[in-house]
């Protein structure tokens, strides 16, 4: 979209606040955007000259626009939040984490069971958590079990089992661990006090579970039980100390949350804490990768919403460096001084520490004692004769499955480290069938292409994985945009771990463990790495394309729905038709079901 184009709407475009979607040509949702006034914010993007690169690109990829208006500028953050996370647009900021974090589980079931889980089911339970710190998690649990007496076992305890009197206590009921439901020894309702006391722990509410085991404890001591008495008060001591093991803040400063952050460059180090009565809950840091201009206080109204989202915060206030927009119930705060300034901070020392941890793990592992990354650039500038430092190296690979799904990748290194944010991946366009050397030619001329295109700065040092050949490929491109002799091109045979240079008979062979060939040998490992899972992603989903798609119709949200049920085409066909029904419902899982059962009859 033009200036001229954007001038003929712009009179259209609303003032107050809401939601505005960019789209491309092609009608995909590529940025969705809040603002306290639509009209404003928009005219922004195409009124002034942009100093951004990746803002410049945007806004020449726009093509359509689309408004959504709200009530509130706090509605408009939850309407943005809801969009992205559903459409997740290229250029929007998005919290990526492939772990998998832990629950702690309340099971809806008669007398229910307690249990930490990494697997989130929609089955009605009470999932409480996730817990980033896995180890502290499982002592929660033992420490509940411990001193809080539920039951361990599996057995359906419903009424009409109970009825049937076929259960039998255990031993943990004679060690004093569980109260015997399972012969009605225990009601219901008893054992539901205890469910309390273990959601009001975990959720950090222990003083309170303290006090009414106190109250428990004398009471016991009045009726002259001092035995059970004793039990109680060594329990209570266990709370007590784990209250204080957890407690980092005065506890009168009740539910709050802190999010803070450290920047650099174009990436940002965000710490988020769920602090209650005093003790953090959860803890958890992620980088963002700043896609435009965001201002900080546009990077901390997103991360805190979709934080307190994922650890189910209610907390009413959210202590911060700077003050930002967020839910309509939660105030912001910026501490100068006592309890939340000291959490505040402790939350900034971890979002520094965390930037310092991924740069460690980003620089390459060279052994210990060798030299430090520049030192090594050092070393290799002058095994490879070049002549300027190789603080920009790219290096490329490609991958195909029996000549299907031809894609490429190349990664990019920059002083030494990683530097994620350049990695790029190829579909191969113009090659059919197996020809890596054809591949490795295209794909080196379109990212140098673009790049004399973009006028962005090239690498002092391009490597090639596969040796001569796709070395030779490689140089041809290059020739093409006459950037030979710009920059130096080199080969690293898969074999001999051999390095190629352009017209070379012989190769040259680095010493196998010098610092400055495990440094070309870790990058060439890394393309492989992201190569593989790029590959291994397209092939998955050109398989299932291939197979859900040609059934008649189904669409792409049943299909979507499928594969989120059930992971694989394979299961799928496994599967009967009402199990297949539980996830799309009865006439779409007659049509899944009678497509592959017709294709294994006939």
């Amino acid at each position: 979209m033009t200036k001229e184009e954007f001038a003929k709407i712009a009179p259209a475009i609303p003032i107050g606040p809401g939601c505005y979607k960019y789209f491309n040509a092609a009608n995909q949702l590529i940025y969705v955007g809040k603002a306290k006034s639509l009209n404003k914010r928009v005219r922004s993007y195409f009124s002034k000259n942009h100093d951004n690169y990746k803002t410049k690109k945007l806004v020449d990829q726009i093509h359509t626009i689309e408004f959504t208006v709200t009530h509130t500028e706090h509605d408009a953050l939850l309407l943005e939040n809801s969009l992205i996370k559903h459409y997740q647009p290229r250029y929007n900021i998005l919290l990526k984490d492939d772990k998998t974090y832990p629950y702690i589980v309340i099971k809806k079931e008669a007398f229910p069971r307690v249990f930490f889980t990494r697997r989130y089911t929609k089955d009605g339970s009470e999932y409480i958590g996730p817990f980033t710190d896995v180890v502290t998690a499982r002592e929660l649990v033992s420490l509940l079990k411990e001193n809080l007496p539920i039951r361990s076992c599996n057995l359906n305890l419903s009424p009409a089992q109970l009825a049937k009197k076929k259960y039998k206590v255990c031993l943990e009921y004679h060690l004093g661990n569980c109260k015997g439901p399972c012969e009605g020894l225990q009601t219901a309702e008893d054992y539901d006090q205890y469910i309390q006391h273990i959601r009001k722990v975990i959720k950090g509410d222990v003083q309170q579970v303290i006090k009414d085991l106190k109250q428990e404890m004398m009471t016991l001591a009045a009726a002259l039980k001092f035995e059970q008495a004793a039990v109680l008060k060594s329990k209570i001591e266990a709370l007590q100390r784990y209250q204080t093991k957890s407690t980092v803040v005065n506890p009168a400063i009740g539910n709050v949350d802190v999010i803070s952050l450290t920047r650099e460059d174009d990436q940002v180090f965000v710490n988020y804490m769920m602090v209650a009565a005093g003790a953090i809950l959860y803890a958890k840091s992620v980088v963002v990768t700043v896609q435009f201009d965001e201002t900080e206080e546009e990077i901390l109204s997103q991360c805190a919403l979709q934080m307190r989202t994922l650890f189910q915060s209610n907390a009413s206030t959210l202590i911060a460096q700077i003050p930002f927009v967020t839910e309509e119930n939660v105030t912001v705060v910026v501490p100068k001084s006592g309890d939340k300034k000291a959490l505040l901070d402790l939350s900034i020392k971890n979002a520094v520490a965390f930037m310092h941890e991924i740069k460690k793990k980003n620089a390459l592992v060279l052994g210990a004692g060798v030299q430090a990354p520049m030192e090594v650039l050092a070393l290799l500038q002058k095994a490879l004769q070049l002549k300027e430092l190789p603080i920009h190296i790219e290096c490329f690979d490609n991958s195909n499955f029996q000549g299907s799904f031809p894609v490429a990748a190349m990664v990019c290194f920059k002083n030494g480290v990683a530097s994620k944010k350049d990695y790029r991946r190829f579909h191969i366009k113009e090659v059919e069938g197996i020809n890596d050397f054809a591949s490795m030619s295209e794909i080196v001329y379109r990212r140098y292409k673009r790049l004399l295109d973009e006028q962005q700065p090239l690498p002092q040092l391009i490597i090639i994985d596969g040796g001569k050949g796709q070395l030779s490929a490689a140089i041809e491109s290059l020739e093409k945009l006459q950037l030979m002799g710009k920059l130096t091109v080199v080969g690293l045979a898969k074999r001999e771990e051999s390095i190629f240079f352009p017209n070379d008979q012989v190769p040259l062979q680095l010493p196998y463990d010098a610092p400055e060939h495990l440094l070309v040998r870790a990058i060439r490992d890394e393309v492989h790495r992201f190569g593989i899972t790029f590959h291994r992603n397209t092939r998955s989903k050109g398989v299932f394309k291939n197979e859900l798609e040609a059934i008649p119709g189904i669409g792409s949200k049943t299909i979507e729905a499928l594969l989120q049920s059930f992971k694989s085409v394979t299961k799928i066909k496994q599967l009967t038709q009402r199990e297949i029904a539980l996830a799309v419902g009865s006439a779409k899982a007659r049509l899944v079901w009678e497509f592959f059962n017709k294709q294994v009859a006939e």
